[in-house]
């Protein structure tokens, strides 16, 4: 049972890989994208001041780089790819044959998923081996902080694609994650710079857990309260996506 799944599993993301690669504008996005932005996000830096974060310019951009990462890479590119798919049959399709829905929607999220894997590694070696940056403090952490990051923002995808009429219309539909991301959820500015009632607020963002758990994995900090609270709001937000999803997720063609 396990071989036969991961065979349907390898099958679809080879698939969903050579639309990627076919696919220009969402291959530059996934390649990209997200690194332009951290160097032109990092110049705006230089006028805020970090030190009460504890941590440098660059830290913050490259820190704030896997957070890019995550939106762009995964959760911008899987919901166009998600309602491609849709628009195009694809999805009732396969719902004919062997795979299950949950194996359907990983398989096509499996080329974005070792993509932006591959780039969050290159920015945390880069950085440690270029940049003289501090390498991470706790790997472990680190390293949980990406995957649940990734499988926070399959989940957002895959709810977001169900309220997302056509492929153009996802630059729209995913808009409002990506502003509130950057601008709240700590991505490149550590939320102790805000106002406390504004932090406050910012903590419960769905992006936010996350990026407290990667800043604390690769820069140190965070006592065992914040870190578990941040876990504990990327999980929520996890299951609420995954709940929208079994409930509203459109496996059709809107019409």
């Amino acid at each position: 049972m396990a071989a036969n799944t991961t065979a349907r599993l390898g099958a679809l993301g080879r698939a969903e890989l050579t639309l990627l690669v076919r696919n220009r504008t969402a291959l530059f996005v996934a390649l990209l994208m997200p690194l332009s932005l951290v160097l032109v996000i990092r110049s705006s830096l230089d006028q805020v001041d970090l030190g009460a974060a504890g941590m440098s310019v660059i830290e913050a951009a490259l820190t704030g780089g896997i957070g890019m990462v995550l939106l762009m890479v995964v959760h911008t590119n899987l919901v166009s790819a998600y309602v491609a798919r849709r628009e195009g049959l694809v999805l009732k399709r396969l719902r004919t044959g062997e795979p299950s829905d949950r194996e359907i929607l990983t398989g096509i999220a499996l080329p974005s998923l070792a993509l932006a894997l591959a780039q969050c590694a290159l920015l945390v070696t880069g950085g440690a081996a270029l940049l003289d940056v501090r390498a991470p403090q706790r790997p472990v952490l680190l390293a949980a902080g990406v995957l649940l990051g990734l499988v926070l923002m399959t989940a957002l995808a895959a709810a977001t694609s169900a309220v997302t009429r056509s492929v153009d219309s996802a630059q729209l539909t995913t808009l409002p994650m990506f502003l509130v991301s950057a601008m709240g959820s700590g991505l490149f500015v550590p939320l102790q710079v805000f106002p406390e009632r504004i932090a406050s607020l910012c903590e419960l963002l769905p992006l936010t857990g996350v990026m407290t758990l990667v800043r604390a994995g690769w820069l140190g900090g965070g006592d065992t309260k914040e870190l578990l609270g941040a876990a504990l709001t990327a999980l929520a937000w996890t299951v609420i996506s995954v709940f929208a999803v079994q409930r509203w997720f459109r496996w059709e063609p809107r019409r």
